[in-house]
């Protein structure tokens, strides 16, 4: 073949590139089309382990359960951590501990029955019923003898601080003074659940019964459950009976399971997903550098964290879990490996969860005394330590986290551990029966006090799963809901903290900033420090597709 015959071969060879590369780029994609129908579709981390939100713990349900359920207390679309209207148009309390709220005379589940206090007592009892065995039940434990029915020890119901002053008037009575108590209203353990529907597929405290399942989940949410691929999707759709249903301006959400951060960034890529869950570790630099349009890094009110199994030797001597904490370089970890702007947590609670407290702050990166402490408890230089596992759910970014703490034990105590990676609800069940000997973990605070990441380690608490307790720590975290002196309660929440810090039941790693995707024309989904959605403020402008 001639130059001449090459060069034209080429050109044409280039133009048809040129012409596959801008099909390619301005064909309709998934989330372009969804756009023009009103439809937000989301990366949601993993599978939801259940959709009853009694029995939940986790942030994939908690996405779920903004768009489906509603309380007392609602976000509002300024601020998702405000405390709004939402079943209560209004309320008011004279000393914090009694406290009135007026429900909504429209105020309806999805279904269309009306909605009353009486739906609340039912939704309160059933969580505080020990057959139920709620891990949320101690969220409750600041109304008046609610710890105490949860525990048995009170059997009538009606000796808990809730009661229905008439159809649309709610008065709850506290153990003692809480003005933080809008905030915590705003959380699903505190949700109204359907007596009428839950009743029709069982008792009132029968788990995994189908009233949970799609055409039988009855909520008074902006949304209502449409359909549920399990393992693709779950869609919810605009709930007509919804109060403020004129607010609303999508049409439906998809709720997307994608355990794998690069899956996900991939599928945001492809224009398969609007926003995502999280970004891989690797890929923070380009998308904060090269598009910052689509990047956005939200501080959290949360704490990443490992749990430990004090019930397993050596785990069981506090020697041992201070000296892992001390190998911990939390510095070296967030510098050099997560890259995404956050902190050190020197203690458990972070800055930010209550107005005038100051956590003790007492961990610290000190690998010689963690070598002293090790020695000491039997195992000088690490030796015969026993083989254990750092127990992780199924994420690149917690394997690369367990990895690099692996190192670090390894190298500055010379002990083995191992990652092992579960699917999300084997990992909770396994974290619940004590299935484990090192546990990564997460905590996002329920509402704006420091009690919500506290009051946790308690003896009995749903979400301890360390099988450590404390009768000083119990007998400090139970005064502290008594306790009307702000700066008094201050104090002894601190004096809790430092008491915790002490013995170590967890390694407290970083204080979260919520890193994620998000395209152009998703509007009106703002940052939340306590991880609330307002998805009623939501909406997509088709004119900013791209």
């Amino acid at each position: 073949m001639s130059w001449i015959y090459r060069i034209i071969a080429l050109a044409a060879l280039i133009a048809g590139l040129v012409t596959f590369h801008q099909s390619r780029s301005h064909r309709p994609t998934r989330t372009s089309a969804a756009t023009a129908q009103g439809i937000l579709i989301l990366g949601n981390g993993s599978e939801p382990e259940t959709m009853d939100p009694q029995l939940a713990t986790g942030s994939p349900e908690h996405h779920l359960f903004d768009a489906l359920f509603e309380g007392l207390v609602a976000t509002t679309v300024e601020d998702p951590d405000a405390n709004g209207p939402g079943v209560a148009t209004h309320w008011e309390t004279p000393d914090f501990i009694t406290w009135t709220f007026h429900l909504r005379l429209e105020a309806k589940w999805s279904d269309g029955t009306p909605l009353t206090a009486r739906d609340f007592l039912f939704s309160f009892q059933r969580i505080l019923s020990p057959d139920l065995a709620a891990p949320y039940a101690p969220m409750l434990y600041p109304m008046l003898n609610a710890e105490e029915y949860n525990k048995g020890t009170v059997k009538d119901f009606t000796q808990v601080g809730a009661k229905a002053l008439g159809d649309h008037t709610l008065q709850i009575i506290l153990k003692g003074p809480a003005p933080y108590l809008p905030s915590m209203l705003k959380h699903y353990s505190w949700h109204p659940v359907p007596q009428h529907v839950i009743e029709r597929f069982g008792k009132m405290t029968d788990k995994d019964t189908p009233w949970t399942r799609v055409g039988n989940l009855v909520g008074n949410g902006p949304f209502q459950l449409k359909e549920w691929r399990y393992t693709h999707s779950i869609t919810v759709e605009r709930n007509p009976h919804y109060w403020d249903a004129a607010t609303v301006k999508l049409n439906a959400i998809q709720f997307i399971p994608i355990v794998s951060d690069a899956t996900e960034e991939r599928a945001f890529r492809d224009g398969q997903i609007h926003v995502t869950n999280t970004v891989p570790l690797s890929k923070l630099d380009h998308y904060r550098t090269k598009e910052p349009q689509v990047f956005h890094a939200d501080p959290m009110l949360g704490t990443y964290f490992y749990r430990i199994n004090v019930t397993r030797p050596p785990f069981n001597d506090p020697r041992v879990r201070k000296a892992l904490v001390l190998a911990v370089d939390q510095q070296a970890l967030i510098q050099n490996v997560l890259r995404g702007g956050q902190k050190p947590a020197l203690g458990f609670t972070p800055s930010g969860a209550g107005e005038g407290y100051v956590s003790p702050g007492q961990i610290k990166y000190d690998p010689a005394e963690a070598r002293r402490l090790l020695a000491e408890a039997g195992f000088p230089n690490g030796q015969g330590f026993p083989k254990f596992d750092i127990l992780i759910n199924t994420m690149e970014s917690h394997r690369t986290v367990g990895e690099a703490i692996q190192e670090m034990w390894k190298k500055n105590l010379n002990i083995p551990a191992g990652v092992l990676n579960q699917d999300w609800g084997v990992y909770l069940e396994n974290q619940r029966k004590l299935d484990y000997q090192i546990c990564r973990a997460g905590w996002v605070g329920d509402y704006l006090d420091p009690y919500t990441f506290l009051s946790i380690w308690q003896k009995g608490d749903g979400n301890n799963n360390t099988g450590w307790s404390h009768p000083r720590y119990d007998e400090l975290m139970q005064a502290s809901l008594r306790e009307g002196d702000r700066q008094k309660r201050l104090a002894l929440l601190a004096e809790a903290e430092t008491l915790l810090l002490e013995e170590l039941p967890m390694i407290p790693l970083y204080y979260y900033v919520r890193n994620h995707l998000s395209r152009p024309e998703v509007r009106g989904l703002k940052s939340s420090l306590l991880e609330h959605r307002c998805y009623k403020a939501v909406s997509l402008d088709a004119s900013l597709v791209r």
